[in-house]
C-alpha cells in the first residue's frame, strides 16, 4: 500500500483546515469560528484513489494542513521534505488570495521541482459565498495547473471525487517512480 504526504497550503483564512477536515472525515460540521492553524496539523487517514481505469486503490494519506501565516516560513523546508503533492487553496472571494497563490506555488512547488500533476489548485467558496465559478485570471505558472472549485455546503461530493482523482495521479506518479528505482537496481 502506498503512503502519500500531501501538503495543504495557501493564504490565511482560505479554508485549508475546513477542506482538510472534510477530506479526512475529521468533522461532520462545516463552518464555525475561525481559529488559525499554528504551524501545521497532520491528519492521517485511508482514502480511495481513483485512477483512469475506474480502479480504486487504497492509500494511506498524511494531509499536512499548513498555516497560511508567513511567520512560519522558516518551517517550510521541513514541511516540504518527502512530500508527494500539494493542494494550493485560496478563497475565491478574496482577490489578494489569487495573487498570493503565486508565492505559495513558487515556494512549495517550483522550488521543489514538482510536476504539475502533483499540484491541485482549489478555488474554495466558503459558506454563503456569492463568487462565481468561472476560471479566475491566473498567472502563467498557475494556468498550467488543474483547478477545481469547492463548496462544501453545496456540493461536497464533487470535492471528495476530485480529491480521489488527484490521489490517483499521485499513486501513478509514485508507482512509476518505484518502477524506475527497481529497474535501476536490476540493471
Amino acid at each position: 500500500m502506498f503512503k502519500a504526504k500531501i501538503l495543504v497550503i495557501g493564504p490565511s483564512e482560505s479554508g485549508k483546515t475546513a477542506l482538510s477536515d472534510f477530506l479526512s472525515d475529521a468533522t461532520e460540521t462545516i463552518g464555525g469560528e475561525y481559529r488559525p492553524t499554528q504551524g501545521v496539523r497532520i491528519l492521517e487517514f485511508e482514502s480511495q484513489a481513483l485512477d483512469g481505469s475506474d480502479k480504486n486503490t487504497t492509500l494511506d494519506v498524511e494531509l499536512w494542513d499548513c498555516a497560511g501565516d508567513f511567520k512560519f516560513e522558516s518551517c517550510w523546508p521541513v514541511l516540504m521534505r518527502d512530500s508527494n503533492g500539494v493542494l494550493i487553496v485560496f478563497n475565491a472571494d478574496v482577490p489578494s488570495h489569487l495573487r498570493e497563490t503565486e508565492t505559495w506555488h513558487s515556494s512549495f512547488v517550483s522550488s521543489q521541482g514538482m510536476q504539475e500533476s502533483q499540484c491541485l489548485l482549489i478555488a474554495h467558496h466558503k459558506p454563503g459565498s456569492s463568487a462565481g465559478r468561472g476560471h479566475p485570471a491566473l498567472a502563467s505558472q498557475l494556468s498550467k495547473l488543474s483547478i477545481i472549485h469547492s463548496n462544501l455546503e453545496e456540493d461536497p461530493e464533487q470535492m471528495r471525487q476530485a480529491f480521489r482523482r488527484y490521489l490517483g495521479s499521485i499513486v501513478r506518479m509514485m508507482s512509476e517512480s518505484r518502477e524506475r528505482e527497481e529497474m535501476s537496481i536490476i540493471t
